[in-house]
């Protein structure tokens, strides 16, 4: 697997773009929770911080509320955004209800349409851009490296609890 700078050559065929969006997102993932019940996925190791499987269901549900960000880039001059919560987004807590199955299934789907999506762009598409009240304005580049290196601490998050998990297998 060749690994390039984001932005490298033509903006939309970055290489490490394609390798984060179709492989940390599901292949890593489910590499990190092999062997992991639904049970042990849901324990709440650290009591008030999420469980793995919140936050997998976080980044499952990120994914949707980025794409609808992504279509409004596209789509409108410069649109505004606030942070994003989990908290105040229904579909976060209508998913908590499923089981991890479920969520991996909908991450994996909604990953490859949102690559394919991405890798469909323009490069004047590439350009657009929109403004996030705290990061202020920023290129459709600088949103996707934005998802990837929040997507990043949630699997690294996910990364340091699963030890714990596996000692009471």
């Amino acid at each position: 697997m060749k690994i390039t700078v984001i932005g490298a050559g033509r903006v939309g065929s970055s290489v490490a773009l394609n390798c984060s969006l179709r492989e940390l997102g599901d292949v890593t993932l489910l590499d990190i929770v092999e062997g992991l019940s639904d049970q042990q996925i849901r324990w709440q190791i650290i009591p008030g911080k999420w469980s793995v499987f919140e936050n997998i269901v976080h980044l499952a549900t990120y994914q949707h509320a980025f794409l609808k960000r992504l279509d409004q880039i596209l789509n409108e001059e410069n649109p505004q955004f606030a942070r994003y919560t989990a908290e105040s987004d229904p579909l976060f807590y209508d998913n908590c209800s499923k089981v991890t199955r479920e969520i991996m299934q909908d991450l994996i789907t909604t990953r490859r349409g949102m690559v394919a999506k991405i890798f469909s762009l323009k490069d004047d598409e590439l350009r657009r851009t929109g403004i996030h009240l705290a990061f202020g304005k920023m290129t459709l580049v600088m949103w996707l490296n934005f998802f990837l290196l929040h997507e990043a601490h949630h699997l690294f998050t996910i990364f340091k609890l699963v030890p714990e998990l596996r000692k009471w297998d």
